[in-house]
């Protein structure tokens, strides 16, 4: 909410009136000078939004504001001019209200315009937020990465690397509004407060890597050409992309990561595929591309790559992982029910990578069980599960 700064105002007395913490309110304008703020200046208010309200006969500033849960003080504020003594009947008075409720809602069909306009959303109440595109997919989609938090220790979590897989998109994202919700009402998500995390640790996210894959299995062939030839084609000219994992072109991804790539590609099929085949060579995909240039400028402690299914958290790379990877995914486990399991089995994914080149502790989590795509009936069970394991991912 966008406010205008009058003189002998500062953002502290807007902190106390808001009730939201200081930094928010710094974060949230990056451009402002906390010193130097002239009047006439616009100033974001994260976690709030402002309504219309027309003023009725009898009407005054106290009852106004008592009815809507605000202040004569504020109402003021938002409303340039307006006095006690000048209210006036018919008048629209722009009335400032906390949000408290989250935006999304992950228990649906959830491609990339439901993340793009929730990101959208939550960027526009929380200006804290701070998201950018890390480059595009085949089809010329961003794939957006949204950063909140001002600590050294830099975490990055990422979802829907496979595009069966697009359930752990609503669970990233809920999980970021919850975050942004326990911040502004200074509340605790599982009795944990959230402003400390958000001053020690700073999350890098990224919802959806795979945008074509994902809209591809949950709305259906594409109208664009040469795109929804070429579908049909890997596909064997079925129309139904449930068990679709790739990206658009029929390159999985997940394979795409130059960590022993070759044995991969030995194990692999090798041609374009709806699942598993891992391309001509590492990182000629712009989806995979975009995740490696990320993630080698990212400073990361450690990454966390959400995926489906089987309850279990892989967390080594050919021995390479350091001596903390496996006190950390022991918490995993003890916070989500899910089984560590050291070796998957398998190259070039975007963990293995990571251990390999960073000597980090990476992890891939792979949520829920039963055939992908999994049942968005057991949305809830997975985020509960989850929201353990990315409290610890960023408390430890």
């Amino acid at each position: 909410m966008k406010i205008r700064f009058r003189q002998g105002d500062t953002l502290w007395l807007y902190s106390r009136w808001f009730d939201i913490p200081l930094q928010l309110i710094i974060d949230s304008n990056p451009i402002l000078d906390p010193a130097l703020i002239s009047p006439g200046e616009q100033v974001e208010i994260p976690g709030f939004i402002d309504v219309a309200y027309r003023v009725a006969p009898g009407d005054t500033l106290w009852q106004i504001a008592a009815s809507k849960g605000t202040s004569v003080d504020l109402l003021m504020l938002l409303n340039p001019g307006v006095t006690p003594q000048t209210l006036t009947i018919g008048q629209v008075l722009r009335v400032p209200v906390r949000v408290t409720a989250p935006i999304v809602q992950g228990a649906r069909a959830y491609d990339y315009a439901a993340m793009v306009a929730d990101l959208n959303r939550l960027v526009e109440i929380y200006p804290f937020l701070r998201r950018r595109s890390i480059g595009s997919s085949v089809m010329g989609k961003r794939i957006p990465e949204v950063r909140i938090g001002r600590g050294s220790k830099k975490i990055h979590v990422n979802g829907s690397f496979h595009a069966h897989e697009w359930i752990t998109t609503p669970v990233l994202m809920r999980f970021l509004n919850e975050y942004v919700l326990a911040l502004t009402n200074q509340g605790a998500i599982r009795g944990l407060a959230m402003e400390p995390l958000y001053q020690g640790t700073e999350l890098s996210l990224v919802p959806m890597v795979n945008p074509d894959g994902v809209n591809l299995v949950v709305n259906g062939l594409p109208e664009e050409q040469p795109y929804r030839n070429l579908v049909l084609s890997i596909n064997g000219g079925r129309t139904n992309f449930s068990g679709w994992k790739a990206n658009i072109r029929g390159i999985d991804l997940n394979d795409q990561f130059p960590a022993l790539w070759e044995l991969e590609a030995a194990q692999r099929t090798n041609q374009p595929a709806p699942r598993d085949y891992p391309g001509t060579a590492p990182l000629t995909e712009p989806e995979a591309e975009a995740m490696a240039a990320l993630t080698r400028a990212g400073g990361f402690e450690r990454v966390l790559a959400f995926h489906t299914q089987g309850k279990v958290i892989y967390w080594g790379f050919e021995g390479l992982q350091p001596p903390e990877a496996e006190i950390i995914v022991n918490e995993f486990a003890r916070v989500s029910g899910y089984i560590p399991v050291e070796g998957a089995g398998s190259y070039a994914g975007y963990k293995d990578w990571f251990i390999q080149d960073f000597r980090r502790p990476g992890y891939t989590v792979e949520l829920g069980r039963g055939v992908n795509p999994l049942p968005i009936t057991q949305f809830e069970e997975i985020y509960q599960e989850s929201l353990g394991i990315l409290l610890a991912s960023l408390y430890m």
